[in-house]
């Protein structure tokens, strides 16, 4: 980052990345180490109910008929529908025989009641089907989305890949390696009785290292922005376990925390922290690389600027980042829960009984650590940045 080209590529390729290597070799071989002894066997499944299973469908033809009574949440109104069954896959197989066959037409009544599909002739559907002792019923409980999700998710590659070009490629490259982290390693790995907390901190280690130099590259730049999204990762956990503890949070709010906690056996506390860390993580990682890359640019663009220039510079260009970025967040937690903010408004609690819920407590814990988190993250890793910005200029 000196004043020539020549000057700037020596220092960098050899003292700087020597240095280096000594931060993030140690630190790498831990992380793959760990990932070995924790990575979880084969997940033992949920047994099925006896002859319960599910089934796709296309719903061919629906015979309305007048309900003999009111039907409570209508969706549908009253009568049948004839669903020819496209898919038994997903079907529990019942004495060695499927509950039908493919191309086989079933009769369903009309669903209705909260959240109850809306069905249309020619909707692919799900059906529930269950073995009685009259035989087979089935019920339909959802659309199949299956080729409208491809849609959206061509269209969402295309339009990453169109603007990102080569970068946009490898952005994608690393989101898919996040989802089969946290699919393969870290939800198994809870599921088998694993700390949750552990789990979440060793697969986000794994995902800094390895997503972040394949989406930006093996650099400086790279280097310093995950050890700054490390050490502020490490104080939003700090943070969220007093948090949790000081504020008695159990992590079980809704019916879904219910059963993974009771069915499934989760520590759900430890659940809510792992998700308050996995949660912060990108946002750490967008930060953080936006200021290792800013005090770069300026101290190509300025070679004269010292570490204390370069630090001020920069912090100004993360303050106006971390205002919207705080914004941002706020506003994707209020979007989650817009449900329950409808709830809370339409009972006209008091405020002092609003954020002493648990179910709200439990978001607003999620925002401030992951605020305070995010706001640590710039001065740390512009301070770092500029550090090695101003040793290369020495150089």
């Amino acid at each position: 980052m000196g004043g020539s080209h020549a000057h700037e590529a020596h220092p960098e390729s050899v003292r700087m990345r020597r240095w280096a290597l000594m931060v993030l070799v140690p630190f790498a071989l831990l992380t793959v180490v760990a990932m070995v002894l924790l990575w979880p066997g084969e997940v033992q499944r949920e047994d099925q109910t006896p002859g319960a299973g599910q089934l796709g469908g296309e719903v061919v033809s629906i015979d309305k008929e007048t309900c003999a009574e009111e039907v409570a949440d209508e969706v549908n109104g009253c009568g049948t529908a004839t669903v020819k069954v496209t898919d038994v896959a997903e079907a529990t197989e019942t004495e060695g025989e499927p509950p039908a066959e493919v191309g086989e037409e079933v009769e369903v009544s009309l669903p209705n009641g909260p959240g109850a599909p809306r069905l249309d002739v020619g909707d692919d559907v799900l059906m529930l089907h269950m073995a009685t002792p009259d035989g087979q019923t089935f019920d339909v409980v959802d659309h199949r989305r299956g080729s409208q999700m491809w849609v959206l998710a061509a269209a969402f590659v295309l339009a990453v890949v169109a603007f990102g070009r080569w970068r946009g490629v490898t952005s994608l490259a690393g989101l898919a390696l996040t989802f089969f982290v946290l699919l393969h390693f870290v939800v198994p790995g809870i599921l088998g009785g694993e700390s949750p907390v552990v789990m979440a901190l060793v697969g986000s280690a794994f995902i800094v290292l390895s997503v972040m130099y394949l989406t930006h590259g093996f650099s400086l730049v790279t280097t310093v922005a995950m050890l700054g999204t490390i050490a502020s990762l490490a104080l939003t956990g700090v943070l969220a376990w007093l948090a949790v503890w000081g504020l008695h949070l159990s992590g079980v709010t809704d019916d879904i925390s219910t059963t993974v906690g009771m069915d499934l056996g989760v520590d759900m506390r430890g659940l809510l922290l792992a998700g308050i860390v996995i949660g912060s993580l990108g946002v750490l990682d967008d930060v953080t690389v936006t200021q290792s890359a800013t005090v770069a640019e300026l101290a190509r663009a300025n070679p004269d600027y010292g570490v204390g220039h370069l630090y001020r510079a920069a912090a100004r260009v993360g303050r106006a980042h971390i205002a919207s970025v705080i914004n941002t967040i706020i506003l994707a937690y209020a979007g989650s829960t817009l449900p329950l903010l409808v709830l809370i408004v339409a009972s006209n609690p008091s405020l002092g009984d609003v954020v002493s819920d648990q179910v709200l407590a439990q978001e607003i814990v999620r925002s401030a650590v992951a605020t305070i988190g995010l706001v640590a993250a710039v001065p740390l890793t512009t301070a770092l940045a500029a550090v090695v910005a101003g040793r290369l200029a020495r150089d």
